[in-house]
């Protein structure tokens, strides 16, 4: 569930936001809503104990062909637009080092995305037991840096760096429509709150395993990114994160 969200929504959500309290709050509400929206799921997962996500769901409540259509949506745009976004994530923070103080040409961010699609691609293509060491490699590697820069937030916070928390709700936009897009960014970080349910079939006992586990996941997560956006504010201003074309670096 922890992907490239954490590292690039911060700053969608703090510009739609308006100010670093509502900045959290935004954090906090997503993490809930998709708390809530997991536990459906799982209500989901225990009545129809199949795999394929949403997929048996749609069949059982509608029809075959709106879950077929509904496949082929997730097949054709929703996952492939999903993999380009995270490239172009990777790309970007891949990138930042080599042009510090400006952005990275558009064409080296373009070229760096594609060769990381490829390579995936490439990959998964030919091994399954090779795609699944690489994806616990950068797990645990993203992991690793949620740890360093929460522990980084956490020690700037005991040396007295609070001046971005002082009338952290001035400021905090009061539309709708902002309010709507800072949410929408910050559940995009979220994603993956259904994975579970894809592979219900496989679980052991999934009428205990799969709602003890999303009890303990998708709240521990959430903790983690209230943590990093604590963590980025501790050592950046709002400005510096809305400036950022890589917050985390």
């Amino acid at each position: 569930m922890i992907g490239s969200g954490i590292f690039i929504s911060p700053k969608a959500v703090l510009l739609n936001s308006g100010a670093v309290g509502p900045c959290l709050l935004v954090w906090t509400a997503c993490g809930l809503l998709s708390t809530l929206g997991a536990l459906c799921y799982a209500e989901l997962g225990t009545m129809i104990p199949r795999s394929g996500g949403e997929y048996p769901y749609l069949m059982e409540g509608f029809c075959p062909l709106v879950a077929y259509l509904y496949s082929w949506t997730t097949a054709i745009v929703l996952k492939p637009s999903s993999f380009a976004i995270i490239s172009l994530s990777f790309a970007n923070y891949a990138s930042a080092p080599f042009y510090p103080g400006c952005t990275a040409p558009l064409v080296v961010t373009k070229c760096l995305a594609a060769a990381c699609i490829l390579l995936i691609t490439l990959v998964n293509c030919a091994s399954v037991r090779l795609a699944s060491i690489v994806q616990n490699f950068f797990t645990a590697a993203k992991l690793i840096v949620i740890v360093v820069i929460v522990a980084a937030g956490i020690t700037m916070l005991a040396r007295g760096h609070t001046q971005n928390f002082s009338n952290s709700f001035e400021g905090g936009s009061t539309s709708f429509g902002n309010i709507g897009l800072a949410f929408y960014n910050g559940l995009w970080a979220y994603d993956g709150w259904n994975q579970l349910n894809f592979i219900t079939e496989e679980l052991k006992n999934p009428y205990r395993n799969l709602p003890l586990a999303i009890l303990i996941g998708i709240p521990l997560v959430s903790v983690c990114y209230v943590m990093v956006n604590v963590s980025y504010f501790t050592m950046m201003t709002p400005t510096e994160v809305l400036q950022s074309q890589a917050v985390a670096v």
